[in-house]
C-alpha cells in the first residue's frame, strides 16, 4: 500500500471558518457550551471569534493542517504575553450572545479558569488550542502543527512553546513528551476546572 501523503500547514483562511470551529470545539465542549450555548450555538461564538481580530481564536492565529484536501485539525497559538487580552475579547463576544441571567455564571467561570490554569512562561508562543478532527486522527496532524508552532516561534524570536492539557488526556501528554516538552506546573482540579498540567518546550 502506498504511503499517504502528510499533512499540509498553512494559515486559517476565511472559509475555514466551519472547520476550525468544529475542531476548536473538540478542546472543551463543556466549556464552549457554557460560554456559547448547546452545539450549533457554541459553533456559531467560535466562528463568530475566529472572524473576530484580537481574540484567542482568531483567524490571525490560527494554522490548520489538511489532509485529503480537508481541514484535518486546527491550532490557535499566540505570544503568551497576549492571553489575557485575547481572552477577554473572546468573553465579550460570548457574553453579548447570552442572555443577561446566564452573565454571572459565564464570568464567574472564565475567572476562576483564569486563576486556576498554569501560567506560561514569558517569552513563549502560547498554543491555546490544538485538535485534529477524529477522522484524520494517527496521520501526524498533530504533530505537524506542533512542529509550525515551534518554527512560528523561532521566525518571532520567542524561547519556547507552551501549552496545556488535562491531567487525565494520558494521548496528548505522550504526545507532549514525546517531542520534548516539559511539565514546568500541574494545577490541581477546581470544580469546574479539571487538573491540568503545563507543558514548555525550550527552542535552542
Amino acid at each position: 500500500m502506498p504511503e499517504q501523503p502528510g499533512p499540509i500547514v498553512r494559515p486559517a483562511r476565511e472559509e475555514d471558518a466551519r472547520a476550525v470551529a468544529e475542531a476548536i470545539y473538540l478542546t472543551s465542549p463543556e466549556g464552549f457550551d457554557l460560554f456559547g450555548g448547546r452545539g450549533e450555538r457554541a459553533l456559531r461564538l467560535i466562528e463568530a471569534a475566529f472572524d473576530k481580530p484580537g481574540s484567542d481564536c482568531s483567524r490571525e492565529v490560527v494554522t490548520v493542517a489538511e489532509l485529503d484536501g480537508e481541514v484535518a485539525g486546527a491550532m490557535s497559538a499566540f505570544p503568551a504575553e497576549e492571553g489575557d487580552a485575547r481572552r477577554r475579547t473572546f468573553l465579550r463576544l460570548a457574553l453579548r450572545r447570552r442572555p443577561p441571567w446566564r452573565w454571572w455564571r459565564v464570568v464567574r467561570v472564565a475567572r476562576h479558569g483564569a486563576s486556576h490554569s498554569p501560567t506560561p512562561p514569558a517569552g513563549s508562543l502560547y498554543i491555546d488550542s490544538l485538535a485534529t478532527a477524529e477522522r484524520f486522527r494517527r496521520r501526524g496532524v498533530a504533530a505537524a502543527l506542533l512542529d509550525e508552532a515551534e518554527r512560528v516561534a523561532r521566525e518571532r524570536g520567542l524561547t519556547a512553546v507552551s501549552l496545556d492539557t488535562r491531567s487525565s488526556n494520558s494521548a496528548a501528554r505522550a504526545l507532549y513528551e514525546g517531542r520534548g516538552y516539559d511539565v514546568h506546573v500541574q494545577v490541581a482540579a477546581s470544580r469546574p476546572i479539571p487538573a491540568l498540567v503545563g507543558y514548555v518546550k525550550r527552542l535552542g
